[in-house]
């Protein structure tokens, strides 16, 4: 593992080598974060409190992008150490309040230019969105939630950040899938069945029409789950918009149903996003997944992978 820090003026730095670290990678809610722990000799040049920006190489490859919050330089018998922490380029957006306004038309180059393009952020290639009419940015919203709403509730994508540095505004491309079979070195396994949170149906109501629509988790359902909620219309909400929240909160609290935490001996098995086919001697829980959350570090114990993995049909 290689890291690398930037400073306020854009110099760039290169850590001393890590004694341990952690990097945790989501599917699109944010947010990625990193900490690292490396000897801090004394002699260094560096001034850890103009560190701004961080990023990190592994056997050559980018695998983080973002922004340093803390850092920590301590004294004790095992001598002088460096700890530096933060989160990815998602924390830009997420610290930053959006202006409120409103759009005749807002079409996916309004919002990168407004909410995402200042922050020096950039977009990977990826599909168009779908322009949206009578658009609107409250006043209070964080950027990231202006970007989420518009991609999210609209286009039917959720936003994420790439190991680049930049934002995503596409579906899965699904163009490669892990077997997690006997070979792999499995550490840990935690297959977990929460019911509660998990909604069996949600009821959107017009307000001013009086008309109703009723969407359902029809296997939660089967299963036993009764948890309702009731969505209503706001008088300028777009009617697809909400639409799509309902089907939005459903598959939100399904996700969290039934999860499948792995532990394996290898750093950056996976990503979020990717297909995993679980196929292991013995296991009751073999099928096909999806990665939402990963969380990679290195300690005394070596270098390992956590991952947490839902349905492949849901995302978060």
């Amino acid at each position: 593992m290689t890291a690398y820090v930037t400073d306020s003026s854009g110099v760039c730095w290169t850590l001393p080598k890590p004694a341990a670290w952690r990097m945790e990678y989501t599917a699109g809610v944010p947010c990625d974060s990193f900490w690292m722990r490396c000897i801090w000799d004394g002699d260094n040049a560096d001034k850890p409190e103009s560190w701004v920006g961080f990023a990190a190489e592994h056997e050559g490859c980018r695998v983080f992008t973002g922004v340093v919050d803390e850092c920590e330089v301590s004294v004790s018998a095992k001598g002088r150490l460096l700890e530096v922490s933060g989160r990815g380029m998602a924390a830009l957006l997420l610290d930053n309040e959006a202006l409120g306004q409103d759009y005749q038309v807002a079409t996916q180059e309004d919002i990168i230019r407004d909410h995402v393009r200042p922050y020096g952020i950039s977009t990977a290639p990826g599909d168009k969105l779908p322009a949206v009419e009578q658009f609107s940015v409250s006043t209070g919203s964080s950027e990231w939630s202006v970007v989420y709403e518009f991609a999210r509730y609209y286009g039917g994508v959720y936003p994420r950040f790439d190991r680049e540095g930049r934002l995503v505004l596409g579906g899965w491309r699904d163009e490669r899938e892990l077997i997690l079979d006997d070979s792999v070195p499995l550490l840990a396994l935690t297959r977990r069945d929460r019911r509660y949170g998990v909604l069996s149906q949600v009821v959107i109501r017009d307000r001013w029409s009086g008309a109703a629509e009723t969407l359902s988790n029809q296997e939660f359902a089967a299963a036993g789950g009764r948890a309702r909620r009731i969505i209503t219309l706001p008088s300028r909400s777009s009617y697809k918009a909400t639409r799509y929240s309902g089907q939005f909160q459903l598959e939100q609290s399904a996700s969290k149903w039934k999860r499948m935490e792995v532990t394996v001996g290898r750093a950056f098995w996976v990503w979020p996003g990717e297909l995993v086919n679980v196929n292991r001697q013995g296991l009751d829980w073999n099928g096909r997944y999806r990665a939402v959350e990963v969380t990679v570090g290195m300690d005394e114990g070596g270098c390992w992978s956590r991952i947490e993995l839902v349905d492949p049909k849901f995302t978060v």
